[in-house]
């Protein structure tokens, strides 16, 4: 959310501070899956350990979700803001399901993590919105030290996993019990801004300076041992950079990435910089720095304007593994705009972002708008560099789907789909449906 619209929202929740309290309703979010630890642990058939030993880690696609610890707050506090802010409250109406059952029941295998340094715990404990509604204490981790996980400081701050080691114990747990999974990416964006508003105090962040950075691979190491991880360190191998490396060897193969995890830095400029000092070529950190292409530790490219389908198909081309989005803001999927989420699958994007990974999936209005990998699987071959040798189904088969809750009572009139076809891209082979619903080829 842009810096003018977290104004605008502080602003409201400002002036709404003379409401009176009232009991609170509850906040919607998605009750978790019974069958998230469901365990896949049979070896895999011989066409599978083919396919492991040919195809790898950037030659596949998958479905991934932005903000994905990202939840309504109480029901109190979503009527607070709208009766200020009306419409332009519309881009923060999106919630997310369980990080365990984004993975089990709604075939995601790329999330992303906000995250917030809290060095002496304390800091995200009183959110303003909440205490201006007149809630009760908010959840007593929120005292403790260590880095918390929200979207807006004092705004919009309510999440599935409150801190980033909760967040992560609950990827490992799933991916322990599922350890042949598709390698899955956890996109983490450090944040520090203020929020902006003139005689009221928020909280200000701690910087994420170079030290810091220590502080998050830390936390990373503290939960995920190295056996589960894909590390800068693990790509580069004897290259003298990631660069050299991603462009020439490539990257590991499939075999030797299931069941892991890597991490990618949503930001770019100072924080790069930040993370990279006394680290040139990434040695020893745990995180893909999101880097210009040609640079020295470019290796994961974020790239989110799915438009530029052939940008993207060069980078993916060259080595470098993406990540776009197929929707923002929550307008394509009001607006039913399948255009992005097009563009994004056909643009061979390893990893193409959502707010709505399931039919059904839409808060406070109505739309058939969802984002799947074309095909139905759970990950497919990638149109744009996949070996020949690639069969979509047999990449990643975990996948228990939940009846999906049902649609927002509330309704808003969208205009007819406005589906364009991102480029004259070639289907990748042996796609093959999976049970569950697959509406639309991509």
């Amino acid at each position: 959310m842009g810096k003018a619209r977290i104004t605008t929202v502080v602003a409201a929740i400002a002036l709404a501070g003379g409401l009176a309290s009232a009991p609170l309703l509850a906040g919607a979010s998605p009750a978790p899956s019974s069958s998230s630890t469901t365990s896949t642990t049979a070896a895999p058939p011989a066409a599978t350990r083919a396919l492991d030993d040919d195809v790898h880690l950037n030659q596949i696609q998958v479905t991934g979700s932005h903000n994905s610890y990202h939840i309504l707050p109480p029901q109190k506090e979503v009527e607070l803001r709208h009766s200020f802010l009306g419409d332009a409250d519309q881009g923060l109406e999106y919630r997310h399901a369980p990080l365990p059952q984004q993975f089990q029941s709604q075939k995601v295998r790329q999330i992303e993590l906000d995250l917030f340094l809290d060095h002496a715990g304390g800091k995200y404990a009183d959110p303003l919105l909440r205490s201006v509604a007149g809630d009760g204490p908010y959840d007593p981790v929120m005292s403790q030290p260590g880095i918390k996980v929200l979207h807006v400081q004092d705004v919009d701050y309510a999440s599935t996993c409150l801190t980033f080691k909760a967040c992560l114990t609950q990827v490992k747990q799933w991916s322990d019990a599922n350890p042949t999974h598709a390698p899955i990416a956890i996109l983490l964006e450090l944040k520090d801004d203020d929020v902006p508003f003139p005689g009221f105090t928020f909280v200000h962040p701690d910087p994420f300076d170079a030290a810091a950075m220590d502080t998050v691979d830390d936390e990373i190491r503290s939960v995920m041992p190295a056996s589960d991880l894909i590390t800068p360190d693990d790509v580069r191998g004897s290259h003298l950079t990631l660069q050299e490396a991603v462009t020439t060897d490539g990257w590991p193969t499939l075999g030797d990435s299931r069941g892991k995890v890597m991490f990618l830095m949503d930001n770019a400029g100072a924080k790069r910089t930040a993370y990279l000092a006394g680290h040139p070529n990434l040695e020893g950190r745990a995180i893909f720095t999101n880097a210009p292409a040609g640079a020295p530790d470019a290796a994961f490219v974020e790239h989110n304007e799915a438009s530029d389908v052939s940008v993207i198909q060069d980078l993916v081309q060259q080595g470098y593994v993406v990540r776009t989005r197929a929707d923002g803001d929550t307008s394509e999927a009001r607006a039913n705009d399948t255009s992005d989420r097009d563009d994004a699958y056909a643009s061979g994007a390893q990893w193409v972002s959502t707010d709505y990974p399931v039919p059904n999936w839409a808060i406070g209005f109505t739309s058939p708008y969802f984002s799947e990998v074309p095909g139905g699987t759970v990950a497919r071959c990638n149109p744009v560099n996949a070996p020949a040798s690639c069969v979509s189904s047999e990449i990643d088969d975990i996948y228990d789907p939940v009846a999906p809750p049902p649609p927002s009572t509330t309704t808003t009139t969208a205009p007819p789909s406005t589906t364009v076809p991102g480029q004259d891209v070639d289907p990748a082979a042996g796609a093959q449906p999976v049970s569950g619903t697959a509406d639309y080829t991509g």
